[in-house]
């Protein structure tokens, strides 16, 4: 395997599909297939879901809620995902352990880096819920950190695209595709690939990204195999 160690990070609208409820079975099943078939082979991984299918804290503040409040409601939905997603990899007998930036000892235990390394350690798939656990900061910048605390090889970052182009690709049919772009040329295009504080520490640390189709059956699987999926970001 080309990476032993990694980090994806999965939006929470990537867990709703095509359906208006917030969490389609199908698609959770699908990501939990995926997250198996590496598993299976020695892969440690550790997983971020954001929550937007659920709460976004940024959209609140157009309801009359604060931006704090909004980004804590945000971070409890990054839980309920993660708790369903668990339930989704043990029903096909991975082992897995769902770590939290709050308090919730009831479902999920407190996130430290050692913990984290320590389940990595014992063959569980690690999710890593409630982003930074600190207002203002996406999930983006919390995959980034988690990435860094457990120095993860990579960070996958599971789209519905098929990597990272000069334009959106669903409105603009000129896009091209880059098959590797370095962060600075990433900066200078403006190229929208994560929230500049997460992209910032990636390259700050160098930490490579890949940015892939997560729909795609076995995507997953050819990246750590060492096929070139998606677009690579490095330095």
């Amino acid at each position: 395997m080309k990476y032993k160690k990694v980090l994806l990070k999965l939006s929470g609208e990537s867990l709703q599909g095509n359906k208006s409820s917030a969490l389609d079975e199908d698609r959770l099943n699908h990501f939990a297939r995926e997250v198996r078939s590496v598993h299976e082979k020695g892969v440690q991984i550790a997983i971020v879901i954001g929550g937007g299918n659920i709460f976004r804290g940024l959209k609140g503040t157009s309801q009359g809620i604060s931006r704090v409040q909004g980004d804590y409601m945000g971070m409890l939905a990054t839980l309920i995902n993660s708790l369903a997603l668990q339930q989704a990899l043990e029903t096909l007998g991975v082992s897995t352990c769902v770590l939290s930036a709050l308090k919730t000892e009831s479902v999920a235990e407190k996130i430290t880096s050692r913990r984290v390394n320590q389940a990595l350690g014992n063959g569980q798939v690690a999710i890593l819920a409630g982003g930074t656990g600190n207002p203002f900061f996406t999930t983006d910048s919390a995959a980034v950190l988690r990435a860094l605390e457990i120095h993860a090889d990579i960070i996958l970052k599971g789209t519905r695209v098929d990597g990272i182009y000069s334009a959106d690709p669903e409105s603009d049919q000129n896009a091209v595709r880059y098959d590797d772009i370095t962060f600075d040329e990433a900066l200078r295009k403006g190229l929208k690939v994560m929230d500049l504080t997460a992209f910032t520490l990636c390259r700050d640390n160098h930490l490579p990204l890949v940015v892939f189709n997560a729909n795609t059956e076995g995507n997953l699987l050819r990246i750590l195999l060492g096929e070139k999926i998606g677009t690579l970001v490095h330095l």
